[in-house]
């Protein structure tokens, strides 16, 4: 399994800044790819965010499997870290807005109880690059004042921006960490656009890919590609190789897998989550419903 190794100078330096602002803010927003709510979590961030609120956003909904959200929102909740699915672009800002008042409901009202009505609430973004955090915030403010970009690293200052009523929001870059424990996590992260393209190898993650869709997925697979049933059924690197192909790129595999990596990014092969529900919790999922 091939190890993804990087760490721009920029990210280390945004995660100090991100340090240094949670004493001003009153709640953090983890932002995290509905696709791979865990692998796309930051370790580090974890650590900095000791004590303070924080809500757990997961977006891109719409291109995750919604019974694995489902899953996800409730194994959040049920341990104790709210949590809230969105689509960063329908009524999220609502979602988020009532989920903030939510965890914050005590220290609101002891806010009113002073007489503090019209005391806004500061609010820290975070996520690593790539999680669809500027989309969301260009929605919530309902002005295009984040830079927006299908690849990492789009975002690289931080700027507060206003939202709602009352919500006063800090953008920061995406923070990614230094080593991935977990060479999958890494793969993960790749496939879905998280990790710049120049840094990992076309063919490692399109294999990858596609042992998870033989799994996960088949149907897709195979009907995008016109496989046939041997073809389905043989090594993924033969698999591979017969969707080059079909493709038209003849044994030309490193363009195979670039044209399956890209497919998958742009939802040919459907609505899919890379990560699993701990089996203790993915029991239990009648609780989180991501569309309430």
């Amino acid at each position: 399994m091939a190890i993804i190794q990087w760490y721009p100078g920029h990210m280390a330096k945004a995660l100090r800044q991100a340090k240094e602002n949670l004493k001003t803010v009153d709640i953090v927003l983890e932002l995290v790819d509905a696709r791979l709510p865990e692998s796309s979590r930051n370790p580090e961030l974890k650590s900095i965010l000791e004590n303070k609120p924080a809500i757990i956003v997961l977006t891109k909904m719409d291109l995750a499997d919604p019974k694995q959200t489902k899953k996800w929102l409730n194994y959040y909740e049920t341990s104790g870290q709210p949590a809230v699915a969105v689509n960063s672009t329908n009524g999220s800002l609502k979602v988020i807005e009532k989920k903030i008042n939510t965890v914050l409901a005590d220290k609101l009202a002891k806010r009113a109880e002073k007489g503090i009505q019209s005391k806004k609430i500061s609010v820290m973004c975070i996520g690593i690059p790539n999680v669809g955090k500027s989309t969301l915030l260009n929605h919530m403010v309902k002005k295009n004042v984040a830079s927006v970009g299908d690849k990492p690293g789009v975002t690289k200052k931080q700027q507060w921006l206003k939202a709602g009523k009352n919500l006063q929001l800090l953008d920061t870059p995406g923070i990614l960490w230094p080593k991935f424990e977990d060479p999958l996590v890494g793969q993960k992260l790749a496939l879905t656009g998280a990790i710049k393209d120049q840094l990992f190898h076309d063919d490692d993650i399109a294999l990858y890919a596609i042992e998870f869709f033989k799994e996960n997925g088949a149907p897709y697979l195979q009907k995008r590609y016109s496989l046939t049933e041997n073809e389905m059924s043989t090594s993924d690197v033969d698999t591979l190789l017969a969707i080059t192909k079909k493709a038209g790129f003849r044994d030309d595999y490193e363009r195979g897998a670039q044209r399956l990596i890209q497919d998958i990014r742009n939802q040919k092969l459907g609505r899919y989550t890379l990560d699993t529900v701990p089996q203790t919790i993915a029991s239990d999922s009648k609780k989180a419903d991501p569309n309430e």
